[in-house]
């Protein structure tokens, strides 16, 4: 692992320390600097989870990634700086079905002076701060969202979130302590970059975290909030471009953008 090239990736100048300060810190710059994005899984190209490949992508070459690949980097990361860390596997139930859902979401465990945290910097639907696994703990992101972790007797833990203190609640996802093996990775990762019943599958999903809000490009839908302040509208072949660009930091030549599903 080169922590310098990492480090520099996510525009962090000093090594934090391994501490719940430290957590956050690098968390937040990866979630403000690597965006996610499945361009890859829309394209045909496939995802590898070898970690020098999963290494080259998203820090030497700049891209982001979805979870599997994310979460994996980050896992890497947090062990360079001295953190005690180990993977678990979700359940998203943002945007899910009434059945329950498969567990297509990886996150990371850190244990930190006895007391684990949750920390996560692949979620594609939102950033979530670092957590201490506690019942009922509760945090807030700079965009003004609540978190809260709920012990859930069918599911583990529960991952809340409301928008502001006036919002409803909505559960994220949810996960178990239990132990994850790379095999296990593997085979929810190659499901869900592979099934037809797999939101990744059908149409291009960017998101990135910004200073006080979030911005998203899911098919030709262009979203961004700062607070409560809301942009929105429909893209084609060229502002798509644009804006992977611009807001992403993602450059694809127009024959790859074509290859995504925009015209015009």
């Amino acid at each position: 692992m080169d922590l310098a090239a990492y480090l520099d990736r996510i525009a962090l100048g000093e090594v934090p320390a391994a501490d719940a300060a430290g957590l956050a810190t690098v968390q937040r710059a990866h979630r403000l600097a690597v965006p996610f994005e499945n361009i890859d899984i829309v394209l045909g190209r496939g995802i590898s989870l070898d970690p020098d490949a999963v290494f080259d992508k998203i820090v030497t070459r700049r891209r982001g990634g979805f979870c599997f690949e994310q979460n994996q980097l980050f896992l890497r990361a947090l062990g360079a700086l001295g953190f005690e860390a180990h993977p678990l596997l979700a359940r998203v139930w943002l945007a899910a079905a009434d059945d329950v859902p498969p567990r297509t979401h990886t996150l990371n465990l850190v244990t930190i002076d006895g007391t684990p945290w949750i920390a996560d910097a692949g979620f594609g639907g939102g950033y979530i701060p670092p957590m201490p696994l506690t019942d009922q703990s509760e945090m807030a992101t700079p965009d003004g969202a609540w978190h809260r972790l709920v012990a859930d007797v069918d599911h583990g833990w529960m991952l809340y979130r409301r928008a502001d203190e006036t919002a409803d609640w909505q559960a994220q996802y949810s996960f178990t302590a239990d132990r994850v093996w790379p095999s296990d990775l593997a085979l929810s990762s190659h499901w869900t970059a592979t099934s037809p019943e797999s939101r990744f599958t059908a149409q291009p999903f960017v998101t990135i975290v910004l200073p006080r809000g979030f911005a998203s490009l899911i098919g030709r839908h262009y979203h961004r909030t700062i607070v409560s302040e809301k942009t929105e509208g429909e893209v084609n072949a060229r502002v798509a471009r644009l804006r992977l660009s611009l807001m992403f930091g993602i450059d694809l030549t127009a024959e790859e953008v074509a290859g995504l599903g925009y015209d015009g």
